[in-house]
């Protein structure tokens, strides 16, 4: 069987968009890229051009957004453009209609249900741009069973029309770093082995805020022994947390964020120096960093809320989200239950080998198929 050629969206990893730090959807792209070849897909890149820097990961697509969004208004089921592919595959909310079926991935309905979380000055448009991506897709792609119900009261998505695509880990991360590289990156960035570890973009849904304030209410020995590792560009609406980061960073507080961690390799050896993972998120269409941890090996506690107990599968300590001491309990239970953390472990790794982006590829590849 010849490869099925597919033309895949790669704005959201350009240079001159993300600024070279990726976001969940930019590290879905990447890894899409990466394993849809080992999928029996022959894959071009595109990227729409914004008129400043030529892309550089895929090629030009041959108008901007703007301007075939707004053809796409203007003539409405008539004009398409032309793609020399068999499928195109938007992995956000950048969806025109083309010549050939058109698959979105749409990885959750948050400006609509949550708007007070969201950049004001983009959220209207962003809530536009979904809803008629949305309705321009032949097939939409979820990235998790909770995630259909939201594309289908918030974006008004015929559910027969959705498909359920996990993402995953590469499975280099199954693989432990070697000792030494890890120990010169937290040497790099003052770090002592075992701390407890954040990932994710500073914003009020992570609920970071939260995490600290369990971790000052640990008893000072704890505190004096791990560090809080928080690793993340600052998002949208995160002025008040960045000012309690700062204050519990003061006097050698044991509170460290690393903004301009970039590196892949970098990440990996951090996620490896953790005692605890922390993700007690608000919100989630996924949670990546979940399934990372758990390749890494490390014990994790997370949200017990939207889509984290689906990625999880049992393998992580699940909290009220809301509750800090409920927080605080689960990080000391970690710490201080050998026998509790060796099970989490355990069940992290066997949880991550399930997921991985190869099997993501393969069922995507699948939607592909079915279309054609």
């Amino acid at each position: 069987m010849s490869g099925l050629r597919v033309g895949l969206g790669t704005t959201m990893i350009e240079p001159g968009f993300t600024g070279g730090r990726l976001d969940g959807i930019g590290v879905y792209t990447r890894a899409l890229l990466r394993h849809l070849p080992q999928a029996d897909c022959e894959v071009q890149p595109w990227s729409w051009p914004d008129g400043a820097t030529p892309p550089s990961e895929g090629a030009a697509l041959p108008q901007s957004f703007g301007r075939a969004t707004l053809v796409d208004l203007l003539t409405p089921g008539v004009h398409r453009i032309h793609m020399p592919a068999e499928v195109f595959h938007a992995t956000d909310y950048r969806v025109v209609r083309m010549d050939c079926p058109v698959v979105a991935t749409l990885h959750d309905a948050l400006p609509i249900k949550h708007p007070e979380w969201c950049n004001p000055r983009l959220r209207g448009l962003k809530n536009w741009l979904q809803r008629k991506a949305a309705q321009k897709a032949d097939h939409v792609i979820a990235v998790s069973q909770y995630a259909v119900e939201e594309l289908v009261d918030c974006f008004g998505v015929d559910e027969r029309r959705i498909s359920v695509v996990p993402n995953g880990v590469d499975e280099e991360w199954l693989e432990a770093p070697a000792p030494g590289e890890v120990a010169a990156t937290m040497e790099a960035y003052g770090l002592r082995p075992g701390y407890f570890l954040f990932v994710g973009t500073l914003q009020p849904r992570k609920n970071v805020e939260r995490m600290l304030e369990a971790w000052l209410a640990l008893p000072q020995a704890v505190r004096d022994e791990r560090q809080l590792v928080i690793v993340g560009n600052a998002g949208a609406r995160s002025e008040a947390l960045l000012r309690r980061i700062a204050a519990a960073s003061q006097d050698g507080a044991g509170v460290l964020w690393l903004n301009r961690l970039t590196d892949h390799a970098q990440l990996r050896h951090v996620y490896a120096g953790a005692g605890v993972f922390l993700f007690a998120s608000l919100y989630e269409g996924f949670g990546i960093p979940v399934l990372e941890a758990f390749a890494s090996g490390v014990p994790v506690v997370t949200s017990n809320v939207t889509s984290l107990p689906e990625v999880s599968g049992g393998a992580a300590l699940e909290v009220d989200p809301l509750d800090v001491g409920a927080i605080q309990t689960a990080m000391l239970a970690l710490v201080r239950e050998p026998a509790l953390r060796a099970r989490c472990i355990a069940a992290g790794r066997a949880r991550a080998a399930q997921l991985t982006w190869k099997a993501t590829a393969r069922q995507t590849a699948a939607v592909y198929r079915s279309l054609i």
